[in-house]
């Protein structure tokens, strides 16, 4: 046995290098382990707070697991689906996630509208603590559709972006108004306005062909699509601050080991945490970039404005409620009594 063990002290330097050489050809002919590459995509802008996210994301993820997990980005609906679509697309392969308006999901989940309800957080802080105690929710939603929510994304309180200056409630039915969700349609139609739920591509489409004369949208939402090209007024309503949710296929996220899952998910929450981050100073950024551009902000709203906005969300709040069930309307009265 011995002479056995010591068969390979008999090469040469010269042999031992040929065989190594030998060896890299052959591994390198092999097929290589392979690398995992998500395509994850948003129907907002690059700039735009979840363009950001996702791009941070990407950045976290790819430093985490050394390259072995990486994400291909699709900025501006440049995938044409919006986010009503993206867990539909994600089941079916198009996509391996996304980062989608909550507001837009509330179809097949209640609760995913949560965020956008009306006039119910009207700070950060209560925002994150609002959506903390919604996240179970969230995330039993996406599980129980075959999707692994990643992180959230609040965004900067909701104004109305309009062709002509608001004075007060008398001005809200002279809008054809382009609203974010089912819900705040609902509130805005009662309000007087003539409202409709719209993806954000069609909306803008509506707007250039001058069917729209305003939109429910954030400083954010507005300024990455230059909205003051054909809004040049908003009234800061602070109607919500909804969030945008971050997510990917469960089976798709399954497929990683378990040390390549964590690394995921500790980029996920630090994508989390720079968002917040990003949130404190967003608002003021939107303002004096809107403010270069022509916009006049009114900044407080009217009061009458405000006033019958809040009486026209009464009924669609209780609705949500009775649709969303206990749980959901549990944390609805706990950020009222805050």
């Amino acid at each position: 046995m011995l002479p056995d063990l010591l068969l390979p002290m008999r090469f040469s330097a010269t042999g031992i290098r040929a065989i190594l050489a030998l060896a890299a050809l052959i591994l390198s002919a092999l097929p290589a382990t392979a690398q995992v590459n998500w395509r994850m995509t948003t129907e907002y802008p690059q700039n735009n707070i979840s363009g950001i996210g996702l791009s941070t994301f990407a950045d976290r993820v790819a430093a985490r697991t050394n390259g072995f997990v990486t994400v291909a980005n699709s900025f501006d609906n440049e995938l044409k689906i919006n986010s009503g679509e993206m867990p539909r697309a994600a089941l079916d392969g198009r996509i391996a996630g996304g980062d989608a308006f909550a507001g837009a999901l509330s179809g097949i989940d209640p609760v995913l509208g949560l965020s956008t309800l009306p006039f119910l957080v009207q700070s950060v802080d209560l925002a994150r603590a609002t959506n903390a105690r919604a996240r179970p929710l969230y995330e039993r939603a996406f599980a129980d559709r075959g999707l692994k929510l990643l992180y959230l994304t609040i965004w900067p309180a909701t104004g109305l972006w309009s062709e002509q200056a608001l004075a007060g409630a008398d001005d809200l039915p002279k809008l054809n108004l382009r609203a974010y969700d089912a819900n705040s349609s609902a509130v805005m139609r009662t309000a007087g306005a003539n409202a409709q739920f719209l993806p954000m591509d069609k909306a803008l489409a509506g707007l250039k062909d001058h069917q729209l004369n305003a939109f429910l949208t954030s400083g954010d939402g507005g300024a990455g699509r230059k909205l003051w090209d054909f809004l040049p007024h908003f009234t800061a309503i602070n109607y919500a601050m909804p969030v945008s949710i971050a997510f990917v296929r469960t089976e798709a996220f399954a497929a990683l080991s378990e040390p390549m899952q964590r690394e995921v998910m500790a980029a996920a929450a630090e994508t989390e945490q720079s968002q917040f981050a990003l949130l404190a100073h967003r608002t003021a950024e939107n303002y004096a970039r809107m403010r270069e551009n022509g916009v006049n902000i009114a900044e407080p709203a009217p009061q009458s404005l405000v006033a019958a906005l809040r009486n026209a969300a009464t009924s669609t709040i209780a609705a949500w409620e009775a649709q969303a069930g206990t749980d959901a309307a549990g944390i609805v009265e706990w950020a009222r009594q805050q």
